[in-house]
């Protein structure tokens, strides 16, 4: 009795931070009775949720094959971004090979493909020198070949290739819920609602989303999608694999002196500031896009074990390093994003057909993880996925015993693929980081098994375990002086988030959900110190003292979030749950 009487005092003494309706069901709510409900509801063959390289290469596959073959065929692209390409963010140098397959005639049509790789640079870092390090043919750092893009702008350039071919896109709209038939097969998608108060009651603009039906619905959400989670668990597309294991990319644009440019350039280092046993790394492109511009980011895994280790405070004081300051000197920033990527490769891959539906790109996780290039496997993914759905859609009578149609074809033309050999072939770069000498140990490895066998070893190194288990109580840990921003080469966090172009509408419901709101106080600020102030690049989590005085409590500015889904992949609870906000809203990468 004296437990639960403690516990209720516990939860009363919470203050309510998620107000959101997938946490606080509306039909328990007296605010929504008189609300109407019902949803507009429409058909297509095909509905896609993302428009990026996946799901933009699926759409446009499909319509190629349906004028090939004079078939009528309505295929849907919905994208939460308010313009496609507006949430895509990578690195990012392209391989080739899925876009010549897809649109051979690339350079006709203008796609915005305008610095080939001239020289490539590799670094392993101390924090005054730098060892160079040979990058030799064959090795997957290599990239001759591969063209430097700014991936936004390529993207919005595939978006426009879709609507010529008569490809639907609906960007603005954010997929939030998986639609069943009544045989539990997948129906479509539901978009978001919309005109909901910060409190979670119905404003007077509300609007319910709309439903959009298809005989396939194909998920291409980009890195853990939060539609891709709940099927995981519906269809146990995980029964089978490793957890899927992830990493942080943090990336900036600069505007740098003319003298210092190098176009077509990439320089690529490991080692500090982080120590042997934290995986990452660091990229630095020299764009030629008309004006002396280069991107740079640094990328942390997210298995790393010290609570206080900040992902964006790295990345900072890596821009200080001699080698990276002095293309940076005088130079001027220009924008700032984040995103979370998959580094599981082959081990980790799902389960990637069920009845009605299918995965795509970086949602199940195709990345090339010691190449870090994902677009090319997430497009042909793509491709494959429409190859295998357009007869299915198209057949007069399709053979299913279910109603929403099961291509269980896709997942055999994948095994059977270029992306299946590549990601086989590498598949024990990342896990063989895991042993003593952490980084240099993974680089031997990489040396020996890689360079020379080129990944026909006959083993299968194992991952270890989901990244928020890897987290060590902030008692058994070293907090970590950072340096202070200085305005010039390294910045503070809240002006890196204004270059984001980050908007939200105000008065919503936060979408970061937490499943129980007094975990974060009672376990992650009093075990891990607050992991999740240190580990979102936006500034969204932030512990404030209580008004009364006494305790602190968890603040989510959620207008922050650039959607980079950390959160949800790193919170030692596993409490927090990323959900969509309104559609439209977040960052606004113009061409990151």
């Amino acid at each position: 009795r004296f437990q639960i009487n403690v516990r209720t005092c516990s939860s009363v003494s919470t203050p309510r931070i998620t107000t959101h309706y997938t946490i606080h069901p509306r039909d328990k709510d007296p605010r929504w009775e008189a609300v109407e409900m019902e949803r507009f509801a429409d058909e297509a063959d095909v509905v896609i949720v993302g428009g990026g390289p996946a799901g933009l290469s699926a759409a446009i596959r499909l319509k190629q094959l349906a004028n090939e073959h004079q078939k009528e065929l309505r295929v849907c692209v919905v994208e939460k971004a308010p313009q496609i390409g507006a949430h895509t963010l990578s690195g990012a140098c392209l391989e080739l090979s899925a876009l010549n397959e897809l649109l051979p005639d690339w350079k006709e049509r203008g796609a915005p493909l305008k610095t080939p790789v001239t020289e490539d640079v590799f670094s392993i870092l101390t924090e005054k020198h730098r060892i160079p390090v040979p990058i030799l043919p064959g090795l997957p750092m290599r990239n001759h070949g591969n063209y430097i893009v700014r991936l936004g702008n390529f993207v919005r350039w595939l978006g426009e290739q879709a609507e010529e071919l008569g490809v639907e896109l609906y960007p603005g709209y954010a997929a939030a819920e998986v639609l069943f038939h009544e045989d539990g097969s997948v129906k479509g998608i539901a978009t978001n609602d919309v005109g909901i108060a910060k409190d979670g009651s119905p404003k007077d603009v509300f609007e319910r989303g709309m439903e959009l039906h298809a005989k396939v619905t194909l998920f291409g959400e980009g890195c853990h999608g939060h539609l891709a989670k709940q099927l995981y668990k519906q269809f146990n597309l995980r029964e089978n694999c490793d957890p899927q294991t992830y990493a942080i990319g943090l990336k900036e644009l600069w505007v740098i002196d003319e003298k210092k440019w190098r176009p077509g350039r990439t320089e690529h280092s490991v080692g500090w500031p982080l120590n042997r046993h934290s995986y990452g790394g660091s990229f630095l492109y020299h764009l030629n896009e008309g004006e002396p511009l280069v991107a740079l980011g640094f990328v942390v895994g997210l298995d790393y074990s010290n609570p206080y280790l900040s992902p964006f405070k790295e990345f900072q004081r890596w821009k200080h390093h001699p080698f990276v300051a002095s293309t940076l000197e005088g130079g001027q920033r220009i924008a700032y994003g984040a995103r979370a990527l998959n580094e599981g490769g082959f081990q980790s891959i799902p389960k990637l057909t069920f009845p009605g539906g299918l995965l795509i790109g970086c949602s199940p996780g195709f990345m090339n993880v010691p190449k870090i290039k994902g677009t090319h496997t997430a497009m042909k993914s793509g491709i494959l996925a429409a190859e295998a759905v357009f007869p299915k859609v198209t057949a007069e009578n399709p053979d299913s015993e279910t109603a929403g149609l099961h291509v269980p074809e896709y997942g055999e033309n994948l095994k059977n693929s270029w992306v299946w050999k590549e990601l086989y072939s590498v598949r024990n770069i990342r896990p063989s980081f895991h042993n003593p000498l952490g980084l240099y140990g993974g680089m031997i490895y990489t040396g020996i098994f890689y360079w020379i066998l080129r990944g026909k070893e006959p083993w299968t190194l194992r991952h270890q375990g989901m990244d928020a288990h890897h987290l060590k109580p902030a008692k058994d840990c070293t907090p970590i002086e950072y340096p202070k921003p200085d305005g010039k080469i390294s910045f503070d966090l809240l002006s890196s988030v204004a270059l984001s172009g980050t908007n939200h509408e105000g008065d919503q419901p936060p979408h970061l959900t937490l499943k129980d709101d007094s975990v974060p106080v009672a376990k992650n600020l009093a075990v891990y110190d607050g992991p999740e102030q240190r580990f979102c690049p936006a500034g969204v989590y932030e512990y404030v003292p209580v008004e009364t005085g006494d305790g602190m409590r968890l603040q989510i500015n959620a207008q922050n979030c650039v959607h980079c889904k950390t959160c949800d992949i790193k919170d030692p609870s596993q409490n927090i749950n990323w959900v969509v906000p309104e559609g439209g809203g977040g960052p606004a990468y113009n061409g990151m």
